[in-house]
């Protein structure tokens, strides 16, 4: 039985991520320090979720912080992993303008010791959560996995996922280590986090508040729903990256056994159709407040996702008006 360490399993997408794994008769052990940048309780619950599962025998939680390297060390020496899918991060955008070390600490830091364990414990491939916020403001569209640079990005947040793709170049040329980044595109479902726009949209449209629409609603964002990632995920496991393949579209990645893909629905849509979805599921209208453009918020998101319909044949399955209907759903029930 294959032995995968889930970092960040009692967040969102490590979450679906690890239950379709034991779905699929895998052994999953789940990795989590269960900080409070949002609620723990949610957190737990998730986690209550997992234990519930009928394959859940073949399930193990250890809490542990991915900065303390010590502590690492020793789950990678006991548990001897065939494959590691590192999601575990200091998530959100805007809280990375006020606290910027713990992105540094998490998603730097973190994520160093995940690459240089796995590089020592001979892991057969690596697969690792990156971020659309990356491409900053590229007027470039749809935004390029081989082709942006990149290099720009906006936000403390994107910085370090742009780092942590640079850190996963080094460890692929120098030890040979097969690494793939996934840039998730704005990604929603039951089960998501209290600090995303669908999130807050649902719970103030329902108690009657305001929701706030920065740059005045003008933005577009490419919608993916959870378990089209996760599918994109969990397909990736066995496309393990080879060296020398990659030369014509990608030069510097030419001797590294190293890829980033996009995982998006590749299709923009306008934030006011995602809250007038979002109205209709609760069948309740929403209070606007238009606001200028936040700091470190990017105008468009649009993924090309054609390398991946290549490398895996990612389909996406979800509409966004099944997918706003779905996360309402779980909401309505999950908060009474």
């Amino acid at each position: 039985m294959r032995t995968l360490l889930v970092t960040g399993v009692a967040g969102f997408i490590g979450f679906h991520t690890a239950v379709r794994l034991l779905d699929m008769g895998y052994r999953v052990v789940g990795v989590d320090n269960i900080n409070d940048y949002y609620s723990v309780a949610l957190k737990h619950d998730r986690l209550a979720k997992i234990s519930g599962h009928k394959n859940a025998a073949n399930f193990t939680f250890v809490k542990a912080d991915l900065a303390s390297k010590g502590c690492l060390s020793a789950i990678f020496e006991r548990y001897r992993f065939d494959e590691v899918i590192h999601l575990g991060a200091q998530a959100g955008v805007r809280y990375s303008i006020q606290n910027p070390q713990a992105y540094v600490d998490s998603n730097v830091t973190g994520t160093l010791n995940v690459f240089e364990l796995s590089s020592m414990f001979d892991v057969k491939h690596v697969l690792y959560a990156s971020s659309s916020s990356v491409y900053g403001n590229s007027v470039e569209t749809p935004f390029s996995s081989e082709k942006s640079l990149a290099s720009h990005p906006v936000s403390m947040y994107a910085a370090t996922k742009r780092m942590n793709e640079m850190m996963a170049h080094v460890y692929a040329h120098q030890n040979g280590l097969p690494l793939t980044g996934l840039r998730f595109f704005t990604v929603y479902g039951p089960w998501g986090r209290p600090d995303m726009a669908m999130f807050k949209f649902a719970e103030r449209i329902i108690n009657g508040q305001p929701i706030e629409l920065y740059n005045h609603g003008e933005h577009y964002r490419d919608f993916t729903y959870v378990s089209d990632i996760v599918q994109g995920i969990v397909s990736l496991l066995d496309a393990v990256p080879k060296a020398g393949v990659y030369a014509d579209d990608a030069p510097d990645r030419a001797v590294a056994p190293c890829r980033v893909f996009n995982i998006g629905a590749q299709t923009p849509v306008h934030l006011m159709t995602m809250v007038n979805l979002m109205e209709e599921a609760l069948q309740k209208k929403a209070v606007k407040i238009m606001l200028p453009m936040q700091t470190g918020d990017v105008m468009t998101t649009n993924a090309d996702v054609e390398p991946l319909v290549e490398a895996i044949n990612y389909r996406p399955q979800t509409t966004l008006k099944d997918g706003v209907f779905a996360f309402v759903d779980w909401f309505r029930t999950y908060y009474r």
